[in-house]
């Protein structure tokens, strides 16, 4: 099966896009550095000639409201647009967990992604899943200085591996509407973690939590980023109508835990 995955340079897009190669599929990656431009549609159209399924992992480093809006809105047309003119029949998109919770810049972004595909013309798949193992590391990464203010959150994280397999998976089945949520088996507060990555990459930083002011900030600390249902070992999802609110299913639980990543991780 051809498989086309946007963003599929990135974090979870590499991962998918070894998922689908490791289960016999053809995974084609659509990247700027490839000549496909998601934002601008250029390239769009060769790219997707001959695929049957899209995963929309791509992703944004701005966090106001309005670049954020702008860009999922952007992408995500593209891809449908392009998507129906190839005769694609499935597409999937990457959201967050508790993205319907926090109102935040970034994740109004999101939330009209997902507008945007539920309404869309192709038959769709959305999954929410938590931070992965990697965020608190690229939190850090954007601080300089010793001193590093971290939000005050707590969140379930994920292996972005784990992420990238159940991505290829969901692609590859029929179209499920709003999949189970997937989560990391354990949950943490942000803080602890990005401490741990401070101390295993032997900077000496002074990492101080923070708590975001507003009500997206006090819904991060009290765990609106955590799933809103029990862990289960499986599950399907099921397909919900293209308006109102979405409601979430049973939650799949990854198993690598952030204390099993971090020791394998390669932090330089």
């Amino acid at each position: 099966m051809r498989v086309a995955v946007a963003g599929g340079t990135g974090v979870v897009g590499a991962h998918t896009v070894r998922a689908l190669a490791r289960a016999g599929h053809e995974p084609v990656v659509l990247s700027r550095s490839l000549g496909v431009d998601v934002a601008s549609g250029r390239g769009l159209d060769e790219a997707l000639s001959g695929v049957e399924a899209v995963v929309d992992v791509t992703n944004v480093s701005a966090f106001t409201r309005r670049a954020s809006v702008g860009f999922f809105t952007d992408g995500t047309r593209h891809l449908l647009d392009a998507g129906e003119r190839a005769g694609v029949r499935h597409h999937v998109a990457l959201s967050i967990v508790g993205v319907d919770r926090v109102d935040s810049g970034y994740y109004a972004g999101k939330r009209r992604q997902e507008e945007l595909v539920r309404s869309g013309p192709l038959p769709w798949t959305l999954l929410r899943a938590t931070q992965f193992h990697e965020f608190a590391g690229q939190l850090l990464s954007r601080i300089s200085g010793p001193l590093a203010l971290v939000p005050r959150m707590r969140v379930q994280p994920v292996a972005a591996a784990e992420v990238g397999e159940r991505l290829a998976g969901l692609a590859t089945a029929p179209p499920a509407g709003l999949a189970p949520e997937l989560a990391g088996p354990e949950v943490h507060e942000l803080v602890d973690l990005a401490r741990a990555v401070a101390a295993r990459t032997g900077r000496r930083r002074w990492v101080v939590p923070v708590r975001v002011p507003g009500r997206a900030g006090r819904a991060m600390a009290a765990g609106a980023l955590l799933p809103s249902g029990a862990g289960t070992p499986g599950g399907s999802g099921e397909g919900p109508p293209t308006s109102g609110p979405l409601t979430s299913g049973p939650v799949m639980l990854g198993t690598v835990t952030f204390g099993e990543w971090l020791a394998a991780a390669d932090l330089s």
